[in-house]
C-alpha cells in the first residue's frame, strides 16, 4: 500500500461528504476542492544584492519541499532603480500530495507558532473562492534554521480551491481545520 497524506485521506473520507451535506450537491464532482496552493516573496530590496534573492530561494525551497523559482521584474522603472529582468522575488507552486504535506504542515506547526496568534483573518477571500493571507517572518516554519536566516521577510500564501462563492471556500477550509479568527 502506497503512502496517502492525512489531510488527502481526510478530505476523501469525511470533508467531502459533510459538503456534500451541507450545500447539497448533487454530484460529487460539485464538492470544492483545493487544486494548488502558491507561495510567494516579493523582495524589493533585492534589486541591489543578489545574494537576497538566492537566499530567499533556498528558505522556499525548504519551506516547501520542491524547488522555488526566482520572479523577474516586467518592466524598467526608474524611480525603483528597477530593470527588465531582474529578480525581485521567489515563488512556489505546490500541486498533489506535497500540497496536502504543506497544509499539513502549516494548519498543525507553523500557524500555531507564529506570535500573538488568535487566527487568520478570512477578509482574503477573492470572490471566486481563492483564500490568500501573509505571514509577516518565515522562521514560523520549523525548515527554517534561525542562525542561517539573514533578514526577516514575509510571504504571501494562496489557496486555490474549485469552489464557487466564498462561503463554500470558507466552509472548504473550516473542515481542514483552517483557524480563521472568530
Amino acid at each position: 500500500m502506497s503512502y496517502v497524506p492525512r489531510l488527502r485521506k481526510k478530505y476523501s473520507e469525511e470533508i467531502a461528504q459533510n459538503l456534500k451535506t451541507r450545500f447539497e450537491y448533487t454530484s460529487t464532482m460539485q464538492v470544492p476542492r483545493i487544486t494548488k496552493v502558491c507561495l510567494n516573496q516579493g523582495l524589493g530590496k533585492a534589486t541591489s544584492d543578489k545574494k537576497i534573492i538566492d537566499a530567499a530561494v533556498e528558505e522556499m525551497t525548504l519551506i516547501a519541499g520542491q524547488k522555488a523559482v526566482a520572479t523577474l521584474s516586467t518592466k524598467d522603472i526608474s524611480n525603483f532603480k528597477l530593470r527588465k529582468g531582474v529578480a525581485v522575488g521567489a515563488k512556489v507552486t505546490l500541486r498533489g500530495d506535497r500540497m496536502y504535506e504543506f497544509l499539513d504542515r502549516l494548519i498543525a506547526v507553523s500557524l500555531p507558532r507564529t506570535r500573538d496568534f488568535r487566527g487568520v483573518k478570512s477578509s482574503g477571500f477573492d470572490g471566486r473562492g481563492n483564500f490568500t493571507f501573509g505571514v509577516k517572518e518565515q522562521i514560523i516554519f520549523p525548515e527554517i534554521d534561525l542562525e542561517k536566516i539573514k533578514a526577516l521577510n514575509g510571504l504571501d500564501i494562496t489557496l486555490v480551491t474549485t469552489a464557487k462563492t466564498n462561503e463554500e471556500a470558507k466552509a472548504l477550509l473550516e473542515e481542514f481545520g483552517f483557524p480563521f479568527t472568530k
